[in-house]
């Protein structure tokens, strides 16, 4: 997969997940096994939707980046991001927090940075 398919893949992928934990948090989260119980938990995901949104955003910006240092960084940024994601979910699955579908978040994850690892391996290699 080149670059720019990956960035545009991966920034639709985030944006979608923030519009839904911004708007529909209250479908979403019961999906995941986590109740939203008061306005504060709403605000919470809203809030979640944030980051989400941003990655998202530059992911789609910089789908034209051109091969050197700053795609490097990139997709090394990338992969931490996605790395921590796959630590954090698994950890909501094995506390119990996350049940159901919530298990398709370390998978997701896990793709995510194998996606994000092979496009930074590919930067080393040139």
């Amino acid at each position: 997969m080149n670059s720019r398919t990956f960035l545009t893949v991966h920034g639709v992928i985030y944006v979608v997940f923030a519009l839904a934990l911004f708007f529909i948090p209250h479908v979403i989260w019961p999906m995941y096994g986590v109740e939203l119980n008061d306005q504060y938990a709403y605000f919470l995901s809203q809030h979640t939707s944030i980051f989400l949104a941003g990655i998202g955003v530059i992911s789609l910006l910089l789908r034209d980046i051109e091969t050197g240092q700053v795609a490097k960084n990139l997709f090394l940024a990338l992969l931490v991001t996605n790395l921590l994601g796959v630590v954090i979910t698994v950890y909501a699955g094995v506390k119990g927090i996350f049940v159901g579908f919530g298990w398709s978040d370390p998978a997701f994850f896990t793709v995510l940075s194998l996606l994000s690892y092979f496009q930074l391996s590919k930067q080393n290699n040139l």
